[in-house]
């Protein structure tokens, strides 16, 4: 077992009697949405939140579990639905349902507001202290928080779709979150060309902004499913997946201070 199962299975069965964790039904525009919400019960009082941001196929155990560890760390963590209740797609049926929110982005923006504005009304987060981190074409979705200016404390892409949407790239003195980007330096679907915009969009906006590229990484590199072989274009690499995952506690215990679960 690689050690982020390992790791996945240890946190889930060690605070399993700590962690509260439950589906959230809500709404974006009469749409019916199906969330996850999940906190660490052994702390006390106001917290940092943490909003997630699913893949391609929609919001799976994945997602939890890394929500799961997330909420261990001592954040309140809610798991936004982008799609809609029940919509779960699979490949090729994935790529259509994730273009269409590449394509709309102002309607990506509002299902993500929708999920921040859950995980903001819950009593436990400290609504000062916001962020997101978000996985392919969820990474994309962590940049389009920032993009439209919304006051979070940082957001982390994880070998997410970097390129703006038309007339929606960062503003000049318009983001409030500080950034951090984590992809492979192989990436295909995600090439040179795209971090290199990336990196001028946010100079441009005045964006305190970082990228980590890992050398051997391919897309999904975070991705115990996504398997072996980078010939493919997406695999997992478990170096990169322990990086990367330290880089974003550090990041968050920057911008948060350090939570004492």
């Amino acid at each position: 077992m690689s050690r982020i199962l390992a790791c996945l299975v240890a946190c889930s069965s060690f605070a399993s009697a700590a962690l509260v964790e439950k589906t959230v039904i809500y709404e974006q525009d009469g749409k019916k949405l199906e969330g996850f919400h999940v906190y660490d019960d052994a702390m006390t009082g106001k917290r940092p939140g943490v909003l997630v941001i699913h893949q391609w196929t929609g919001l799976t155990n994945y997602e939890k579990e890394r929500s799961r560890m997330l909420a261990k760390l001592g954040y309140n963590v809610f798991a936004a639905d982008i799609y809609g209740q029940g919509i779960r797609p699979v490949p090729p049926a994935a790529g259509q349902e994730a273009g269409k929110y590449k394509t709309d982005r102002k309607l990506y923006r509002a299902r993500l507001m929708a999920g921040l504005d859950q995980l903001k009304k819950d009593e436990r987060t400290d609504v000062t202290k916001l962020g997101a981190i978000g996985y392919c074409f969820g990474g994309m979705g962590s940049l389009e928080l920032a993009r439209a200016g919304v006051d979070l404390k940082g957001v982390v892409s994880f070998h997410g779709s970097l390129d703006a949407g038309d007339g929606l790239a960062a503003a000049k003195g318009g983001v409030k979150a500080k950034v951090l980007v984590l992809h492979g330096a192989d990436d295909p679907y995600a090439p040179a060309a795209q971090v290199e915009g990336l990196k001028k969009e946010m100079e441009a906006a005045g964006v305190d902004s970082k990228v980590v590229l890992y050398p051997g990484a391919v897309h999904s590199f975070t991705q115990p499913a996504a398997g072996n072989d980078p010939s493919k274009g997406a695999a997992y690499n478990e170096k990169a997946d322990h990086e990367s995952w330290d880089a974003m506690k550090a990041f968050f215990d920057a911008a948060f201070g350090k939570v004492a679960p």
